[in-house]
């Protein structure tokens, strides 16, 4: 479906032609309706695959050779500009910050060239090969329902149109069609299942000329400029510029690209059944990620190295377990509002060598171990001035008797219980290297290196002790949900997920507190995971990128959730009204 919309207002043309591959269904030109080459229309794309609901509006001028659509209320503005310039223009407006700018409006430019000519983006298919199957109420609407077979390989897509028909303004003898619905279903005969599936549906729809006003850049707007960097890359631009092509002509080059920078990036090996598969999988995250960029969100999602998994197989980095009831802790301490006075504004223990680098669990749900290390490494460095990388993989293969259950997740506390049980947790290049596998113990034959005496659990919905207790005792292991997509494929910026859960059963995934802060007025924290330097993107170290901590990828970085502690403030981590988090503080033997 590459070609432009190309139904005129009064007199009906079908295009000959075809699209490659076989059509079970025949044209008939006289069962299609008219439909306006110039209209305004405002409605909502829908990717259940990708969890995406993104309301849009189109201002669409087919004869001019010009269009422009708005995502999220018009967060994200996106111009197809084919009457400039020889080859047309596309441009995208977006708030933009760096070093100097904070969320400025931004107009972003490209051109087009002679291999790749900008166009006008029709919202609505082109109707070429549709056959009228029937009629149907959708919305409450009666519609006449359109289909369209394409056969290509052991691929099947089905492409379903509802349209309503109305008496034209013009002439009321002539009947015209007002778009209601759009939905393409796409079957893997290979792999027996769904692989694609989305639809739109046209909630206001006006067959009116836009005026030339909506197609010039707001004066609010910064004056129109390239990329910093490299530039623009072609099929990157495509998901950017005009992601809408994507689900009405059925153009997925840029996925297909990406997905091939991807393998190569990450050396991914597929035989061809998992190619295929792992390429769907690309493509409904990379929808995600492209979406969620579009909202203006505090944050920015990328492609990393998880971007060819399912949710299922995500599931299994989030090995933090639940158990109810005293997990063995002695409780914080009292305070005074002397000593919180005495906090200072920011800690950040990366600064003071008490934070090993980021480390990369595998597929394998040893979280808990990471941060349970974590907290270790900081407290044996604040005892010793000594950084050791102590062994993950200790606690993998060995702590199984304390009720751990190795790559299939466990709990911090049964760490430290066991350490506190075998006389302390050697270090890394003792034991032997982190596996990301259940492991045999062989803790026997090494030596000790850390030893703790105890435990305390912090004050939970406290954010003052959590910052005391950091203070004191260094980085701290600490609970979280990310159980988000945000979360998985989160690059820079200050995260939140409205959506994160608030019980102590919903924190699945154990990551360490190495710092906190305040930027433009919002207090953060700031957060170590485990998923490989692959996870956060940025390679620089900037307190002005997008709000928060922006740095090596060599270093510890993240902030998770935000959370919201009623009769105290708004603090960024884990988006829990009634919790603030689940932590613990450790005391290394003196």
């Amino acid at each position: 479906m590459n070609s432009l919309f190309r139904i005129a207002l009064l007199v009906l043309a079908m295009i000959a032609g075809t699209r490659s591959g076989t059509h079970d269904n025949s044209v008939f030109s006289s069962e299609i309706p008219i439909i306006s080459q110039m209209y305004i229309t405002q409605g909502t794309l829908y990717i259940p695959y990708a969890e995406i609901e993104e309301p849009f509006t189109a201002w669409v001028d087919l004869k001019a050779g010009r269009s422009r659509i708005d995502f999220y209320g018009g967060v994200a503005k996106t111009y197809q500009l084919g009457d400039r310039n020889d080859f047309g223009v596309i441009r995208k407006i977006v708030p933009m910050t760096d070093e100097s700018l904070l969320n400025k409006i931004t107009c972003f430019e490209v051109n087009g060239t002679s291999e790749n000519q900008i166009t006008a983006q029709s919202i609505l298919p082109d109707m070429t090969g549709f056959k009228l199957v029937g009629e149907e109420v959708v919305n409450s609407i009666h519609c006449k329902k359109y289909q369209l077979i394409d056969t290509r390989g052991e691929k099947v897509n089905k492409y379903t149109y509802w349209v309503k028909t109305e008496p034209s303004t013009l002439d009321p003898l002539v009947e015209v069609g007002v778009p209601v619905k759009y939905e393409m279903r796409g079957f893997n005969s290979l792999l027996g299942s769904h692989y694609d599936h989305y639809y739109l549906i046209y909630e206001e729809f006006r067959a009116e000329q836009p005026t030339s006003e909506v197609f010039e850049v707001p004066e609010t707007s910064a004056p129109c400029r390239d990329f910093p960097g490299p530039g623009a890359n072609h099929h990157r631009t495509i998901a950017t510029f005009n992601p809408m092509r994507e689900f009405i002509h059925n153009v997925d080059d840029h996925i297909t690209a990406g997905f091939d920078e991807f393998v190569q990036t990450h050396n991914k090996k597929y035989h061809e059944k998992e190619h295929m598969q792992r390429l769907n999988v690309f493509r409904h995250n990379h929808r995600f990620i492209e979406s969620k960029n579009r909202q203006g969100l505090t944050f920015r999602l990328a492609i990393n190295h998880l971007a060819d998994r399912t949710s299922e197989e995500l599931k299994v980095l989030r090995g933090k377990l639940y158990s109810k009831g005293y997990n063995g802790g002695k409780p914080f301490p009292k305070f005074s509002k002397e000593d919180v006075d005495d906090l200072p504004e920011s800690i950040d223990w990366r600064l003071y060598g008490a934070v090993t680098p980021v480390k990369d669990q595998s597929v394998c749900g040893s979280c808990w171990s990471f941060g349970t290390v974590g907290a270790l490494e900081g407290a044996y460095f604040l005892k010793t001035g000594q950084l050791v990388r102590l062994s993950q993989q200790a606690l993998v293969d060995c702590s199984w008797g304390y009720g751990n259950n190795g790559c299939d997740g466990g709990e911090d506390f049964r760490s430290y219980q066991w350490v506190m049980k075998h006389g302390g947790i050697p270090s890394e290049d003792t034991y032997g290297p982190y596996l990301g596998i259940d492991g045999y113990c062989h803790i026997q034959n090494v030596t000790a290196t850390a030893k703790i005496t105890g435990y305390v659990n912090v004050t939970s919905n406290n954010a003052d002790a959590l910052k005391l207790a950091m203070r004191k005792h260094g980085p701290i292991s600490v609970a979280i949900d990310a159980s988000h997509k945000t979360f998985s494929f989160y690059a820079n910026g200050v995260y939140y997920e409205p959506k994160c859960k608030n019980t102590e059963d919903g924190l699945d995934h154990a990551v360490l507190a190495v710092g906190y802060g305040t930027i433009l007025g919002e207090e953060y924290w700031l957060v170590k995971n485990s998923w490989s330097t692959y996870w956060e993107t940025t390679d620089t170290f900037s307190w002005l990128n997008v709000t928060i901590t922006v740095e090596s990828p060599h270093r510890p970085h993240t902030l998770p959730c935000s959370v919201k502690t009623p009769d105290l403030y708004t603090i960024y981590l884990g988006g829990w009204p009634d919790k603030l988090i689940s932590s613990k503080l450790f005391l290394v033997e003196k």
